[in-house]
């Protein structure tokens, strides 16, 4: 080959010859004209490069549009740097931090010379537009450290000159030009700023530079870019159903729990949010009934020693909580493993015993930063539906694949569509490198078997063994990590576990850490926000709402209809109160209760009920016997 030419090899397995300095523009012209319009970045050796960026050795290489993931990236990395070139014209003296891509945006930490808030965006958006007008074309150019210290120094920026002091002396360093407006950045970026579409600033907040509450508080600017109005009218369609939805505020207005300042982090259960609790635990607990699984109880707190020999000291104790009793140091729970572990090892187990399913609603106790803390969604304290499995090792997969089918039976039940990620062994692992292997393999082989499509997300296991997460989509199609499988060697070698073999030897049984919910108050927030608080009638704190159209008239059937209901097993409330019929109706629907018996002349001398479900705008009379066999129907088959 000539030294003029270089060996371009695509993605489909093709290659082709082109001359050393080609651009990806160059090589997206050579393949068509719409792929020359739609080109933005692309990736050659492994390496993102620029449109515009020479090659200048055999490469394999990627060409991006707006379309793919790393096109959206690049267009919301570009976009980011708009903000600060506008909000550098606007404010002269501003500093400026760092502009990172996070999911749907951008956001850019600076040092601004006065504070500013959502009111100052609608100017800073006006001065982006014009820059995008403006169509400045964005160049890369190299520099060593030592100019690009000179560059920043000369613009008094002294976050610049604190990044550039990370980067090698000898290094060469990026710097990304549009019109005046000079960043330091490794790109890559857009051609121009002319190819930005839609974006929307979205709010202000403050941020410690580089994350550390030791530096000063810098005000970060939060934005969001699509590469289309249509899909930045539908993300702030989407922001506003979510804000809706959202559990906090649902369980405010529905009476469901609560936070208070004495207790940070750790919710309180209203009487109503107890009922759907409750019935969440029964729900699971009549399915683990089924399978086999012994509910146990252990203490909210064991000592030091135990967390020791469990490993969760080293992997975990910045996270737990301590108390020290008649000079000995315990520890509140995180978890429930250890105690399961000392209830297995309380007696001599043989093989016909196993499996051994042990199941809990254990209470467990996580430190979380303040700023961390979410709702019921991230909280310091939550009920974990927790279950090990001890087993033999030729019951792994088995038993592996009946979990997975009781998690797919359970996530049925509330109506969630799930993707599965295997996690593999992480650094700070403990093990032997042969049981790791096992242990890896024997998950996939299940997932395989069974058909199931998954991602493998390496590195991300837990400190003992491989496990298989469950992401739940919601209404609005956001992912929330609930269930787990986790295949454990090192907890029995730990304890020192055993059960008798067919040839009467000591053996170590396997385990399997298991939960569905995983937390069973995050799961109940995930709820609230899934059916925007209208639960379906199973789990409805209360399932019928009776309302008499006259206090005199019908309040004595009201509460006939109210006992025939409880006697039949329904959560129900009579309003007795002194009020226009059609106010208390809305007030039932705002309750979202499934159920609202409106009762007048019509139906005491028929012996019926008016009929209106949540939802639906009409309204029909039965008698009262049907409709007590249709609600049970309704709740047996826990409809959704």
């Amino acid at each position: 080959m000539s030294k003029e030419l270089i060996n371009i090899r695509f993605l489909d397995g093709n290659e082709k010859e082109f001359s050393r300095g080609i651009t990806l523009k160059g090589i997206a012209e050579s393949i068509s004209s719409s792929l020359k319009k739609k080109a933005i970045a692309g990736r050659v050796n492994g390496e993102l490069y620029d449109l515009q960026r020479n090659i200048n050795e055999d490469a394999q290489i990627e060409i991006f549009t707006l379309d793919s993931l790393e096109g959206l990236e690049i267009m919301r990395h570009t976009t980011a740097h708009i903000l600060a070139q506008a909000v550098k014209r606007i404010y002269k003296k501003v500093q400026l931090g760092v502009g990172p891509v996070i999911e749907d945006g951008f956001y850019y930490d600076m040092d601004l010379p006065e504070s500013i808030n959502s009111s100052n965006l609608v100017h800073i958006e006006s001065e982006m537009k014009k820059i995008i007008k403006e169509n400045h074309p964005i160049e890369r150019i190299e520099v060593t450290r030592e100019q690009a210290n000179k560059i920043f120094s000369e613009m008094n920026d002294h976050l610049k000159l604190e990044l550039l002091n990370d980067i090698p002396e000898h290094a060469t360093v990026t710097i990304y030009k549009q019109g005046e407006f000079l960043d330091l950045c490794r790109g890559p970026h857009l051609p121009s700023t002319g190819l930005i579409k839609s974006f929307k600033l979205m709010k202000v907040s403050g941020a410690y530079w580089r994350g550390n509450s030791e530096n000063q508080m810098l005000q970060r600017i939060y934005g969001v870019a699509f590469p289309a109005q249509k899909e930045l009218n539908e993300y702030l369609t989407f922001l506003e159903e979510a804000a809706k939805r959202d559990h906090r505020k649902l369980g405010n207005e529905l009476e469901l729990f609560m936070f208070s300042e004495e207790a940070p982090g750790m919710p309180f259960y209203l009487a109503k949010g107890q009922i759907v609790k409750n019935e969440l635990e029964k729900f699971l607990r009549s399915v683990q009934e089924k399978h086999n699984y012994d509910e146990v109880r252990t203490p909210f707190m064991m000592n030091q020693e135990l967390w020791e020999k469990s490993g969760h000291w080293d992997h975990y104790k910045d996270n737990m909580y301590f108390s020290e009793v008649d000079k000995t140091k315990f520890a509140l729970k995180p978890m429930n493993c250890p105690g399961h572990m000392l209830i297995f090892k309380n007696k001599l187990h043989s093989y016909r015993d196993l499996p051994i399913r042990m199941g809990e609603f254990g209470q467990v106790h996580r430190h979380e930063f303040s700023g961390a803390l979410n709702g019921l969604l991230r909280v310091r304290t939550f009920c974990q539906d927790d279950a090990h499995i001890f087993i033999t090792p030729e019951q792994i997969e088995s038993e592996i694949k009946s979990v997975i089918e009781l998690v797919d039976y359970v996530y049925n039940t509330f109506g969630f569509e799930y993707d599965i990620e295997l996690s593999t062994r992480p650094e700070d692992s403990m093990g032997e490198d042969h049981l790791w292997e096992i242990a890896e393999s024997s998950l996939e082989n299940v997932l395989k078997n069974l058909g199931f499509a998954y991602k493998v997300n390496e590195g991300d296991g837990a400190f003992y063994g491989p496990k298989i997460d469950f992401h739940i989509k919601d209404a609005l199609k956001r992912s929330h990590q609930c269930a787990t499988i986790q295949l454990d060697f090192q907890l029995p070698e730990k304890f020192d576990l055993n059960y008798v073999n067919e040839k009467n030897e000591k053996q170590r049984p396997v385990v399997i850490h298991r939960a569905i919910f995983g937390s069973l108050d995050r799961f109940f927030g995930i709820l609230i926000e899934h059916f925007g608080g209208a639960f379906p009638t199973w789990l409805a704190p209360v399932q019928v709402k009776v309302i008499p159209v006259s206090i005199q008239a019908h309040h004595e059937y009201a509460q006939q209809i109210k006992e025939s209901l409880q006697e039949s097993g329904f959560r129900v409330e009579v309003d007795g109160r002194n009020q226009k019929l059609g106010y208390k109706i809305r007030e039932a629907q705002v309750a979202k209760v499934p159920y609202i018996l409106v009762l007048g002349d019509k139906e005491l001398e028929n012996n019926s009920v008016n009929v209106r479900k949540y939802g639906e705008e009409k309204s029909e009379t039965v008698e009262l016997e049907q409709f007590i066999n249709n609600l049970s129907i309704e709740i047996k088959n826990k409809t959704i």
